[in-house]
């Protein structure tokens, strides 16, 4: 559903956000192509104010090693955590989706870790006490910290949530919701409450195995994430890279105008 041509496509996210005069990058793919593609989106990536990196998967923050070298003065923001491993495991396939280790030491002096709510820039906010009220999306059973015999489920302590509040309600930001795009909402709500969210963008890791972009759990399931989103105050959600197009479609079914495919390249004004 990408309709620019022009731009370099992988499996990854990057979003950048103008808000309140301050210019905010979420996430930096998985390569150079976020930098690339900015140039020709009308985006200055050294006047970039700050950096958030969502999660420590390589399609979310290996890119960040190319940001340093265009951008040099907005520090980065990474989910304080144990320095591990991250695995993709599946029919006996075994797959590094983790950091790139070289980034961590490349860029010490440009990284900031945070373990608490973090007020990086005027209203905006790092939240990473995430609500645990919904269960987590299915696809993570893939998903392990650790190698060898010391491999475990990964129960994403490395994850956080960037939410922007301006005068009419709050932005929420998601990277790939591994924690759950339920809780993700019910985390940015309970930190403000009685607060209209004008928007949750990003993806909501709905789908199963990305290869055969099957869906992680039941169409069942993904129709209930749908109803019960309906119950909070959201006027639009914006996803696609992690959610799946097959996932997109059952929650298109109950979510209506109100969710909107986002895919690279596209522009929007909330």
């Amino acid at each position: 559903m990408n309709n620019r041509t022009d731009l370099k496509i992988e499996r990854g996210l990057s979003i950048h956000a103008s808000t309140m005069g301050k210019s905010v990058l979420f996430d930096a793919g998985n390569s150079r192509a976020f930098c690339d593609n900015a140039g020709l989106l009308g985006v200055d990536i050294k006047n970039v104010d700050a950096a958030v990196i969502s999660h420590r998967h390589h399609d979310h923050c290996n890119g960040v090693t190319h940001f340093l070298d265009y951008n040099s003065k907005a520090q980065v923001y990474l989910r304080e955590c144990e320095d591990t491993n991250y695995t993709f495991k599946t029919l006996g396939f075994k797959i590094d989706v983790g950091v790139n280790k070289q980034l961590l030491t490349k860029g010490a002096s440009r990284l900031t870790f945070v373990n608490q709510m973090t007020e990086i820039l005027p209203n905006i906010f790092i939240i990473t006490d995430l609500s645990n009220k919904y269960a987590k999306p299915e696809g993570n059973k893939y998903l392990f910290t650790g190698s060898g015999d010391s491999c475990k489920p990964d129960i994403f302590d490395h994850e956080l949530l960037l939410v922007i509040k301006e005068n009419d309600g709050l932005i929420v930001f998601t990277g790939c919701a591994h924690s759950g795009v339920l809780n993700m909402i019910d985390t940015a709500l309970n930190h403000f409450p009685s607060t209209k969210i004008k928007a949750v963008v990003g993806g909501f890791h709905l789908v199963g195995l990305p290869l055969f972009n099957s869906i992680g759990g039941t169409r069942e399931k993904i129709e209930e994430i749908g109803e019960l989103i309906l119950n909070y105050p959201i006027d639009k959600l914006y996803t696609g890279h992690c959610t799946g197009m097959k996932a997109y479609n059952i929650l298109k079914g109950v979510l209506g105008d109100r969710l909107e495919y986002f895919p690279a390249g596209r522009s929007i004004s909330i």
